[in-house]
């Protein structure tokens, strides 16, 4: 059982690991492996708190729903997971600012946080235009041989290393 408390595991344990839920996923839910919908859901709850049922109104809510459903459990089941491994492996620590980013830009909070907060909104824009997410095409996407979900899988990973070469420089 130390493995379960390792601060890392295997990539390829972690890699079966994610191919099984995706069969499970097609299985009992006839829907594939994806995580930002449930982010939208969530804007759409929080909105709905404040301007009433015509946030249901909207057709893109119509069409994912405003509920909390599996893929939404999901989520929270990995940030609850993250969270428990983290404890659990002795690796958990408050940062504001990662070393990495200490080490290139300094370590002033705030542009860090403006960094990562304008960074996420790209990557939720590109998400919901893209119609899914990282996990949505490139695992779910991929797995069904889908054109699309390998070309968009292909662009995650040169954006990636095009970011790391523009933030990080090549040395």
């Amino acid at each position: 059982m130390n493995w379960l408390t390792a601060p890392r595991w295997s990539p390829y344990v972690a890699g079966i690991g994610i191919g099984i839920l995706s069969w499970l996923t097609f299985l009992i839910s006839k829907k594939a492996l994806g995580c930002s919908t449930a982010f939208a859901t969530t804007s759409g709850m929080i909105r709905k708190l404040f301007q009433g049922d015509q946030v249901a109104k909207k057709a893109y809510y119509q069409r994912i729903g405003l509920k909390v459903d599996w893929q939404w459990m999901l989520v929270l089941g990995v940030l609850i997971g993250a969270f428990a491994s983290a404890v659990t492996s002795g690796t958990f620590e408050l940062l504001w600012v990662p070393p990495l980013w200490v080490q290139t830009f300094g370590d002033a909070p705030l542009p860090r946080l403006l960094v990562a907060l304008v960074g996420g909104v790209f990557m939720g824009f590109g998400a919901r235009w893209a119609d899914g997410c990282t996990s949505g095409h490139g695992i779910s996407g991929t797995l069904q041989l889908a054109v699309s979900s390998w070309i968009t899988a292909i662009c995650f990973f040169m954006g990636g290393i095009l970011s790391a070469w523009v933030l990080f420089g090549l040395g």
